[in-house]
């Protein structure tokens, strides 16, 4: 009997083994396809995309979360009309910096939205910047900067149009009454703000209403095999990257509001747990989705030290020392430099 169940039990142990040398000489093709870089394409797009060495904070952010977990991409930057057909056409295995319409959606896999592209009107100080649409603009000369993407209908929608080279020649433009606005990202509007606060409140007259409001996303071609796992764990990055402060660094902002608990409600998060004795006057909020009509304006929560408190008044003296100097790393190339 012993001997009978040897038998099979050593075809056994020589099948196992010859499993084992078969997989050994031909490991899994997943793991090369996953650490495999990315082939990224997008528009010449500042301060959102731009060459290494320009203002990029949506590239800046994509590569931050990617290369958490130990993946790296590379940007092509293509004129904006030839953006959708290489897109689409499989040449590239997706863009870190794109919109959502159902012909994209067809051949990408989009990740949850990582910036709200929100764009505000601006004017000199004391103009009337309470439009609400862009309609109300009717016969007004706006400025914009060739190139950005700002939809398909924009050129419709009433106000005619000035192409200006950059967000410095369009608040250029507007000084000088070349032209009576101009249509900015929030983000730069913040950024001005923030690093030019007598020269902005002096010659400028802010919008507080996005005219303009579009959700930005990082998508890869599904015809990539590891493509759904790609954006599950760029997905599982965006919360930690806003409470350790990388989308403070990269975004060039002391103050952001968002949702850090998944609780409905954005809390302020500092760029320190040392932000001053203040509380922030403003804050970069990344989506206005989050925001509750009911909580729009009043304090939601403080994130400091690894925990939220209620209101500024709750947060421990110890953390209202004087602010910490920004980070060097803030970014990896020169700003803005506007001229008053």
């Amino acid at each position: 009997m012993r001997c009978s169940l040897d038998v099979p039990r050593r075809g056994a142990q020589l099948l196992l083994a010859v499993i084992l040398a078969l997989t050994y000489l031909h490991p899994a093709p997943t793991i090369s396809a996953q650490a495999a870089p990315l082939t990224l394409v997008s528009t010449d797009w500042p301060p959102f995309t731009n060459e290494a060495g320009q203002p990029r904070f949506a590239l800046d952010l994509v590569e931050a979360a990617l290369g958490r977990f130990g993946l790296t991409a590379r940007t092509t930057i293509v004129p904006a009309a030839e953006f959708t057909p290489a897109l689409l056409s499989g040449r590239f295995d997706g863009s870190a910096a794109v919109w959502k319409d159902p012909e994209r959606e067809r051949v990408l896999i989009f990740s949850q939205p990582y910036l709200e592209n929100r764009l505000v009107l601006v004017g000199r100080h004391g103009a009337d910047v309470s439009a609400t649409t862009l309609a109300d603009l009717k016969g007004k000369r706006i400025s914009i900067v060739e190139g950005y993407a700002y939809g398909e209908t924009i050129d419709s929608a009433g106000p005619v149009f000035v192409r200006s080279k950059s967000e410095e020649d369009s608040v250029s433009q507007l000084l000088k009454s070349d032209v009576d606005y101009t249509l900015m990202d929030e983000l730069v509007v913040h950024y001005i703000v923030r690093n030019y606060p007598k020269e902005s409140a002096a010659s400028l007259q802010i919008g507080t209403m996005p005219l303009v409001r579009r959700e930005l996303f990082f998508a890869v071609s599904k015809a990539r095999l590891d493509a759904e796992s790609i954006i599950a764990r760029f997905n599982a990055q965006l919360k930690g990257m806003i409470a350790d402060r990388t989308y403070h660094r990269l975004l060039h902002v002391d103050w952001i509001r968002a949702d850090v608990n998944d609780d409905g409600v954005p809390e302020f998060v500092p760029a320190s747990d040392r932000p001053g004795r203040s509380a922030p006057k403003q804050a970069y909020t990344l989506f206005t989705t989050e925001i509750p009509v009911s909580r729009a304006t009043g304090n939601t929560g403080f994130y400091i030290g690894g925990s939220i408190y209620s209101d500024w008044a709750s947060v421990p003296e110890s953390y209202k020392e004087d602010s910490t100097p920004p980070d060097p790393r803030r970014s990896t190339g020169t700003i803005f430099t506007f001229r008053w």
